[in-house]
């Protein structure tokens, strides 16, 4: 932009390497903390290793061997010796609560030993002394503790939480009475000198607690896919206690596989033995069986008794065809009888019917009927030869009728005989089969036992060869070890984690810091937001009570520092016209108040004027003034308000000398606070003062009012040759730094250059002004 092309220190944007070196100051800055962090942390660790108990991690290995099982059918693992193994299912016996609780007792783990030391309570194996429980383990029902202490010549024992001892003399409970659930006595009373003192305390649990414990803490694994080795682990404080109770866990798993193979031997030659009893009766009453079925069934040979099943059947069911056919022809006799002209007509003769009563009946009724037709018509119905007829036809058709009844109710009754005559002999030949079947079945069960016999015979010579020669069921491959050193707490890890939590607390904490810290720290902040804008000076952070640099010959950090404000100032002011030359403006704005603008604009114009520059301060912030007190001047004394609300004064008479050291310098106050600051700045008046002061000064330094507050800055902003925006370290906001790009990149202010103001010696990213300003020139008093 053209209000920016004398800006000769836009800053390039930096690279990643650059990136990475900043973020890395931003730390190391803090490298005292870093360095307290990992010693703090290295010595909580060596406290952790030294205060925590040590735990030892022992293991074994053995080889599960193929069971042959008592009484079981070939198969073809069985065949070809194949291995059956499934060690999963091993792997949960180990495991399983009866065989852990075996453990547990064979090892009496319901008393546990602890060796009690000033600030660790240690788990040991055994204690020096010899401790006899006196209770058995089923009595345990609770946890209960006992306090042991070694005097010179006596144990003093107490129980749980209580503060009174029993004294024990001669280092042998045996010869007092007392209440406890074990004795204590000593092998050699000469070797209890090395251990008086200490403190030593028995613990008793539970069958139950200690077994699930143990079960919990037992380690067992597969050692590689395919493989019929397992893999046994313990961890506790007491290397030896480990290896007792792995080796005990193996003795105990073996133990119970023999165990179990020779019970299989012993049930199955008993079973075998009391089959034998059993198997010759039912042989015998198989056979009994066999000729009683036979007789019972009337069976001789299965394929005649078919055959005459059959012929009877067939007879049968000709014989009730045969009646079924004289019950219609029945049935039809008796609807010629029952119809109208049963008396006119002849019934049919010689039909089929077998029944020879039957038949005379009817052909009486038809030569009666053949009579009545003779008479012809002529013949009335009150003639007596007629009434005679119908009487005789009447008599024999009812005789007919009865004769049918009666004919009838003989054929169903031959008929059910026979039907179920044929149902017997249906049901005898139909049962042929099951009788077949039921024969062939006790036959075949016969020839099953007599198999059996002889198979269970085998097997109870197998099953006592397998009592007398039982073999184990697992070999140890390696009795427990125990490692070298602790497993738990890994000193190497121990101190890597503490190195690293050394470094990533003070590193979170900073990191936290920095993320909620929202205030710029320097020239790469600014940097890092604006990149179009340079930053022509860092003014450091003064902590002496003089903030003025009234000595042109001072060689303090705040004098350089001005002074190379100065020299940078040159590079973005416009080049003189050497043939007119004037003065140039220069203002001194910021964002909002406190970051420092009087301070910087009353040292910059004393810095130009230390090298023979006439320099005029002018106080253009009409609504704050603040130049006036670094001067011991009133707020009131007229200056530049006055000027430009009264058209016939005079500014050159109201120019204030304020430092003797300074000749060249000329100050014009804000004057009395207006209530109209903004016409004031905007009648003319102003322009006029500055354009005659380039004809008398070389600089003309303006202090203006901040940007965000006012607009005041801004409507004399084009009268500036450079302005100087400044940002305070540790006060100015970050996100109002594009509050300023805006004002530049819209051309409000004119020339714009960032001065930092208040960075510290540890703000500014390994820069230090004690170093860079004091560097050859000494310390001036």
């Amino acid at each position: 932009m053209a209000n920016q092309e004398y800006n000769t220190f836009t800053p390039k944007r930096k690279d990643q390497g650059e990136t990475i070196k900043l973020e890395i100051r931003k730390y190391f800055r803090y490298w005292y903390w870093f360095a307290l962090g990992v010693l703090l942390a290295l010595i909580g660790g060596n406290l952790y290793l030294r205060y925590t108990p040590k735990i030892y991690s022992s293991a074994a290995k053995i080889k599960i061997l193929n069971k042959t099982k008592g009484l079981e059918l070939p198969s073809s693992a069985f065949v070809f010796n194949r291995s059956n193994i499934n060690l999963e299912n091993e792997i949960e016996i180990l495991k399983s609560y009866r065989i852990i609780e075996d453990v547990v007792k064979e090892l009496d783990l319901t008393m546990s030993f602890y060796e009690e030391g000033n600030v660790l309570t240690t788990e040991i194996d055994r204690f020096p002394f010899k401790v006899t429980k006196r209770v058995s383990n089923d009595s345990i029902n609770s946890y209960k503790s006992y306090r042991i202490v070694v005097n010179k010549n006596s144990f003093a024992v107490s129980s749980g939480a209580s503060e009174k001892a029993v004294i024990i003399d001669n280092f042998n409970s045996y010869n007092i009475d007392h209440d406890f659930p074990f004795e204590l006595s000593a092998d050699n009373v000469s070797s209890m000198s090395d251990i008086v003192g200490k403190t030593y305390i028995l613990r008793f649990i539970p069958v139950s607690s200690a077994t699930m414990q143990l079960k919990g803490r037992v380690g067992v694994g597969m050692l590689g896919k395919g493989s019929d080795l397992l893999s046994l682990s313990y961890t506790s404080q007491s290397r030896n206690k480990s290896e007792r109770i792995l080796n005990t866990l193996i003795d105990v798993f073996d133990e119970d596989g023999i165990s179990d193979r020779r019970q299989v031997s012993e049930r199955t030659i008993d079973f075998i033995n009391e089959r034998f009893k059993y198997l010759a009766q039912e042989l015998d009453s198989i056979e009994v069986g066999i000729k009683d079925f036979k007789k019972s069934n009337n069976l001789i040979n299965i394929e005649s008794d078919a055959e005459l099943g059959l012929s009877q059947r067939t007879m049968t069911e000709d014989q009730v065809f045969e009646i079924e056919n004289q019950l219609i022809i029945s049935d039809l006799m008796k609807d010629n009888l029952v119809s109208e002209n049963s008396k006119t007509e002849l019934l049919p003769a010689n039909i089929g019917i077998n029944d020879a009563n039957i038949n005379v009946l009817i052909n009486q009724y038809n030569e009666l009927v053949s009579e009545k037709e003779k008479l012809g018509a002529s013949a009335l119905g009150n003639n007596p030869t007629v009434q005679i007829l119908n009487d005789k036809l009447e008599d024999v058709q009812a005789n007919i009728k009865a004769s049918l009844s009666a004919y009838n109710t003989q054929l169903e009754s031959t008929k059910q005989q026979l039907v179920k005559r044929n149902q017997k002999y249906a049901y005898q030949v139909s049962s042929l089969p099951l009788k077949e079947k039921l024969l062939r079945s006790r036959e075949r069960e016969q020839a099953i036992k007599q198999s059996l016999y002889l198979f269970l015979l085998q097997k109870r010579e197998e099953a006592a060869i397998n009592l007398a020669i039982t073999e184990p069921s697992i070999k140890v491959v390696e009795y427990a070890l125990s490692s070298g050193g602790p497993i738990s707490p890994n000193s190497r890890s121990i101190y890597m984690m503490a190195l690293l939590a050394g470094f990533l607390v003070p590193f979170g904490g900073i990191y936290i810091f920095n993320l909620l810290d929202t205030k710029i720290k320097g020239k790469d902040d600014v940097n890092s937001l604006i990149d179009n804008i340079p930053v022509l000076a860092e003014l450091p952070k003064i902590k002496s009570k003089n903030l003025v640099f009234d000595n042109p010959t001072d060689r303090s950090v705040q004098s350089e520092a001005f002074r190379i404000l100065s020299s940078n100032v040159e590079f973005i002011l416009p080049p003189n016209d050497d043939s007119n030359p004037k003065g140039k403006v220069i203002y001194c704005t910021s964002t909002i108040k406190g970051e420092g603008k009087t301070y910087t604009a009353l040292n910059l114009s004393l810095a130009l004027s230390s090298i023979n520059k006439k320099v005029l301060l002018i106080g253009a912030d009409l609504r704050n003034p603040q130049i006036h007190t670094y001067v011991s001047k009133d707020k009131n004394e007229k200056g530049l308000s006055n000027y430009l609300y009264e058209d016939l004064f005079n500014w050159k008479n109201i120019l204030v000398k304020g430092f003797d050291k300074h000749p060249n310098h000329d100050l014009l106050l804000s004057g009395s606070i207006p209530p109209n600051p903004t016409q004031l700045l905007t009648n003319g008046r102003f322009k006029t003062l500055i354009n005659e002061a380039k004809e008398i000064y070389d600089y003309i330094i303006v202090d203006t009012a901040p940007t965000i507050l006012v607009t005041d800055t801004m409507l004399i902003s084009r009268l500036a040759d450079a302005t100087i925006y400044l940002l305070r370290a540790g006060y100015t906001e970050k996100n109002l730094i594009e509050f300023s790009k805006g004002l530049s990149d819209s051309g409000k202010l004119k020339n714009v250059a960032y001065v930092i103001n208040g960075v510290g010696d540890n703000r500014s990213y390994g820069y230090s002004y004690n170093y860079g300003y004091g560097y050859g020139y000494g310390n001036n008093d």
